[in-house]
Order: structure tokens, then sequence, then C-alpha cells
């Protein structure tokens, strides 16, 4: 055999060894980040990091917000787009909240006014889902610039609905879904876990999640097969902004009171839990359980960082490292499948 042909043999046994590797980045990275604060905590403070119930807890409740913006933004980047306004979209819809409640609950008692309460943040928060999906599919506006333009207005219009500040809200039974525990567990925790089967069967197990895929993967195919491309963009669209919704609602709960800029700081860790967790820029591909494991391995920088005492804007540079990484190993992974990456 010649030296041409042993060389070509060689790379082509890697392929499939790096290919793998790419795909279970997610987990590697999670990996190495759990043992570097393991052997950190071990060797500083001489105790677990991993072994601490109270660590553990703690990494889950600050996964729970960007891991419900990421969950929907999943669906969107999937499909070949991307949403921008999910952080004052969950903002909004947290204000909506705080003040359906305050206003429901003297009346109508305290679960009746939870009720209400949710009912109507998550309408408030569909209208900009709504629209973002019409500008994208119906005007064609490219998903950067709409949602981009969505952001404004929902930062604008849950700060006036705020009054400029944070609105109190006291209720019970709202309490008790952001600080109350259930056998031993957040119910925050088990009610984003709820969150995570539903939608991990929505795209993994339905007709919607397959649509999703043949958008971001082809969509003129998609549209030669049949598929409503514009129907779907839309309902993707209303989809995250629904899921930004329903973590405006834990928010309050958590904190009792509403913010407009409660999803703010989220929304890049919202990206970065799914560009982490695998899934591509370019749209057709990404699953639900990776999205879990990126934002675990957001949510384990944050808190490791802050638990070995690290200035707290080092969760930024760190978590912006890990995207870039993530997404060349992305673009390497394209290219040791034959697909195409822009130049």
């Amino acid at each position: 055999m010649s030296t041409t042909a042993t060389v070509a043999a060689r790379q082509s046994s890697r392929v499939p060894l790096l290919a793998a590797l790419a795909a279970a980045r997610a987990w590697l990275f999670l990996i190495v980040l759990i043992t570097v604060f393991e052997i950190w905590a071990r060797v500083s403070f001489g105790a677990s990091f991993v072994g601490n119930l109270f660590n553990l807890r703690s990494v889950a409740v600050f996964a729970v917000a960007p891991l419900l913006l990421a969950i929907g933004q999943t669906f969107v980047i999937i499909s070949g787009g991307i949403d921008l306004s999910v952080g004052f979209t969950m903002g909004l819809a947290a204000i909506v909240l705080a003040h359906t409640v305050n206003l429901a609950t003297p009346a109508l008692g305290t679960g009746a006014g939870l009720l209400v309460g949710v009912a109507v943040a998550v309408l408030a928060s569909m209208i900009p889902g709504v629209v973002n999906g019409l500008l994208i599919a119906r005007l064609r506006v490219p998903p950067f610039i709409g949602t981009l333009g969505m952001y404004g207005v929902a930062r604008g219009v849950a700060f006036l609905l705020a009054g400029g500040t944070t609105v109190p809200v006291s209720n019970a039974a709202l309490n008790y879904i952001g600080n109350g525990q259930l056998a031993g567990f957040p119910v925050v925790v088990l009610l984003t876990v709820l969150a995570l089967l539903v939608l991990h069967y929505l795209l993994s197990q339905s007709k919607f999640g397959q649509y999703t895929y043949a958008v971001g993967g082809n969509r003129a195919a998609a549209v030669r097969a049949g598929i409503n491309v514009r129907s779907v963009t839309i309902r993707l669209y209303v989809l995250s902004a629904v899921c930004a919704g329903i973590g405006g609602i834990l928010y309050t709960g958590r904190f009792s009171a509403g913010a407009a800029q409660a999803g703010e700081p989220l929304l890049l860790d919202s990206i970065a839990a799914v560009v982490i967790g695998g899934a591509s820029l370019f749209g057709g591909s990404g699953t639900i359980v990776g999205t879990l494991i990126g934002a675990l391995i957001v949510a384990v920088i944050q808190y490791g960082l802050v638990f070995i005492n690290v200035e707290p804007f080092w969760q930024f540079v760190a978590v912006g490292v890990v995207i870039i990484i993530s997404v060349l190993v992305d673009q390497s992974q394209r290219r040791l499948g034959g697909g195409r990456v822009d130049e």
C-alpha cells in the first residue's frame, strides 16, 4: 500500500472517533467542569463539591430560568432561526403576573387568584411570539432583526407596566411554587423537569418536532414535501415565548416580585445552553437532552466560580469561551460529516 493510501486510511479510521467525541462534547464539558470543581473543593476546603446536597440543589435552581428559555429557544434554533426577545418576554410575563395576582387575589382568593394570574401572564407572553412569527414567516423579516425589534418593544412595555421598578406580589401559593419543596426537591425544579419531559416528547416523537427538523435542515425541501412552513414557524416562536413566560412566572414566585429586567441577563445563557448542548446554529440539529446538559454546564460554571470565590465577572468570560469552543467543534463536526460550512 502506498504512503498516500496509508495516510488516507488512517484519517478515515479517525473520522468516526472524532465525530463521536464531537457529538458527546456537552457531556465531556460537564464531566471536566465537575471534576475541576471537585478537585478544587477538596484541595482548598477539604469538602466535596458534588457530594454536597446544598450545592446540587443550588446548581439545579440556578439552571431553571435559563433552561426554560433555552428549551423554547432549542426549537427555534433547530428550525434555523433565533429568538433574541425571550429575555424581556420573560420580564413582561413577570410584571403581568404580579399585577394580575395582586388584583385577583383579594377578590378570588389565593388559589384562584394565582390561576388567573398565570393564565393572563401566559397569554401576554404569547403576543411577542405571535408578532415574531408573523414578521418572520409572513413578512420575511430575518429572525435576528425581527426578534431584536421585539426585544426593544417587550422591554419598553414591561418597564412601562412596572413603572420603572419591581412589582411586589403577595400570594402564598405563588410563594410555594417559587420557594417550596416537594419530597425534598424544589418545586421550581420539578415543574421545569415536567416541562422538559413534555417538550422532549414534542420534539422527538411528534409531527411538529419532525417538521421543526425538516424546516431547519432544508427549508425548500420542507415546502416541496407539503409542510406548511409558515404555520410551523409561527408556532415555533409562540412556543419559545410561552417558555419564556413560564420562566417569568417561576421567577416571580421565587423572588415574590415581578421585574421587567428578570430575563435580560439570561438571553446569552439560553443561547449558550442550546449551542453547548450540540444544536447547530445552521439549523437542522439539536435535542432537548443536549440543551439540558448545556444549561447544567452554564449553571455549574456560574455556581462553581462563586463557590471557589472567583469574581463573578469571570462567569461571562468562561461561558463565552465555552460557546466559542462549541461552535468550532460544531463546524468541525459538519466538515467530518460532509456538511457545508460557509467560508
